[in-house]
Parts: structure tokens; C-alpha cells; sequence
């Protein structure tokens, strides 16, 4: 299968104002032909189009930085013109998430099978359904990629905006078997926001000890102190 090219389908198009179309140079265009498309719909009416990308230059940058870009076009038909919203993220069911919530259809934003590890159980399935579904549930705080085949994992450390969690901080870890080429997701759960980080880095290290698992929702009022927990902050990077 030929792999799939970056089509922005906007010719004849402008961008609407010259900051627009300087941050879509910088953000999309040097770089498009390392932006692989994994995940594509574009409205019946052409005024909107949602992306799920690999960006394949983001290996030969910041150590640890995500690959995954969600890419987010509006047209304006009438003027010929175009906007756009991009994020970066740690997992493409994160970056599902952020475009499904910015009105993509869920239904129509899957990924193609074709261009990546497919996913190895059905865990896996089932907690990147509950991300595209949830996502805007939790604060990312941290991520960390790796793509050494020797270890190939991304950990992402979260924090839960529900306020009568009982694990307010989650780290979400994704390893690929590159053997296999499967991947497996999974989620743990912890109390502050420390251990979450620490857990990351354990990990990062070959040192972690199994995921905590997930505690469920307290029943009474939240404690007092967990709206004032800050967002995961990552702790310092090394090669």
C-alpha cells in the first residue's frame, strides 16, 4: 500500500488575515511532506476538514516531545479564505478526542489500520474508545515519547477534572511490540501528583512496578484539597 500523502484541498484558498497564514507556514506547510495522514474527514459542504497526523520530523527534535498532531481546517467558502487549530499530543486517540470536540463526527475520524501497530487486545480498544470519547475529561500535564524499537512507549501522565475522583492523577502508557507490531494501552491510578510523574519516569527508566489500578469515583463530596492540584509539570529530560 503506497503511503498516503497530505492533501490540505486548499487551492484557490487564502489564508484569512497574514498572522494565519505565517503560523500555517511554520506549523504545517514547511513540514508537510513528514505530516502523515493517519485519520481524515472532511465535511460534505468542504468547510471543514479534521487530521489526524505523524509527524515524522518530531524523531529529530526534542527528545521526548509527541509525534501526534491534530489538525483542525475551516473554510469560508464565500471569501475563499482559511483558518485553522492544531495541537500536539502524545496518543492519536487523544488527538481523536480533541477533533471529535471540535465537532468531527466520531464515527468518521477512525484511524487507517494500514499505518500503525495494531492494537493487541481488546483492553487496548476499550480504553482508546473511552479517550476519543472522554478526553476533554483530563488536563494533560506530561507525555514522554520514545520510539527506540528496542522500546518503543509513550507515558503520559493526566489529571482528572472530575472532582470526586479518588485518583486524580492517571498516567496512560502505550508500548508497542515491534516484533509483532501490536500495540497495548494502559491506564493507572494515583493519588498525587508525584507519584504519577515518578511512575513515568520509572518506566522511562525500566524500573516501574505495575500500574495501580484506577479507583472508582468517591461517592461523597471531593476532599477540600483537589481542586487546587496543579496539572502534572514534567520533570527534567535526559536522552
Amino acid at each position: 500500500m503506497p503511503t498516503p500523502e497530505l492533501e490540505l484541498h486548499l487551492d484557490d484558498f487564502e489564508a484569512m488575515d497574514d498572522q494565519t497564514g505565517q503560523s500555517f507556514l511554520h506549523a504545517v506547510e514547511i513540514n508537510q511532506d513528514q505530516l502523515l495522514p493517519l485519520a481524515e474527514h472532511h465535511s460534505p459542504c468542504g468547510a471543514n476538514s479534521f487530521y489526524v497526523l505523524h509527524d515524522g520530523s518530531a524523531t529529530w527534535g526534542i527528545p521526548g516531545e509527541p509525534q501526534i498532531v491534530a489538525l483542525h481546517l475551516q473554510r469560508d467558502l464565500k471569501e475563499q479564505t482559511f483558518k485553522f487549530d492544531l495541537e500536539r499530543l502524545p496518543l492519536p486517540s487523544m488527538a481523536q478526542s480533541w477533533l471529535i470536540h471540535r465537532g468531527c463526527p466520531a464515527d468518521a475520524i477512525g484511524l487507517n489500520p494500514e499505518l500503525g501497530p495494531a492494537p493487541a487486545d481488546e483492553a487496548t480498544l476499550a480504553l482508546e474508545r473511552r479517550l476519543m470519547g472522554d478526553g476533554d475529561h483530563h488536563a494533560c500535564g506530561y507525555s514522554y515519547t520514545r520510539d527506540d524499537p528496542n522500546d518503543m512507549v509513550t507515558v503520559v501522565a493526566l489529571r482528572t477534572l472530575d472532582e470526586r475522583a479518588s485518583s486524580p492523577f492517571r498516567v496512560v502508557v502505550e508500548e508497542v511490540d515491534t516484533d509483532a507490531w501490536t500495540h497495548t494501552l494502559r491506564e493507572g491510578g494515583f493519588a498525587t501528583v508525584q507519584e504519577a510523574l515518578q511512575w513515568c519516569q520509572d518506566r522511562l527508566a525500566g524500573t516501574a512496578s505495575p500500574l495501580p489500578p484506577v479507583r472508582p469515583a468517591a461517592a461523597s463530596a471531593r476532599p477540600a484539597a483537589l481542586p487546587k492540584a496543579p496539572a502534572p509539570r514534567p520533570p527534567g529530560r535526559s536522552r
